[in-house]
């Protein structure tokens, strides 16, 4: 079986957790790469649980729609 192609439809990090991150961090400046990997962190460290399993019920959802479009590509 071949490996399945990418598809930012089925990542969470695409669909969840970096535009949640994009938007905390818009318009930040960062003198070094150390400092914005410690922004990265302390902005996910708080998203509250409850938005994390918003996340994972809205992967499990997004899985069945590919299964039924049959792998088609598919925007929300």
């Amino acid at each position: 079986m071949t490996h399945c192609p990418y598809s930012p439809d089925l990542s969470p990090n695409d669909f969840c957790l970096f535009p949640f991150v994009k938007n905390k961090l818009h318009g930040e400046r960062f003198s070094t790469p150390e400092e914005a990997v410690e922004a990265f962190k302390r902005h996910v460290s708080e998203i509250p649980s409850s938005d994390w399993n918003k996340c994972f019920d809205n992967w499990f959802l997004r899985m069945q729609k590919c299964l039924k479009l049959k792998g088609e590509y598919f925007q929300k």
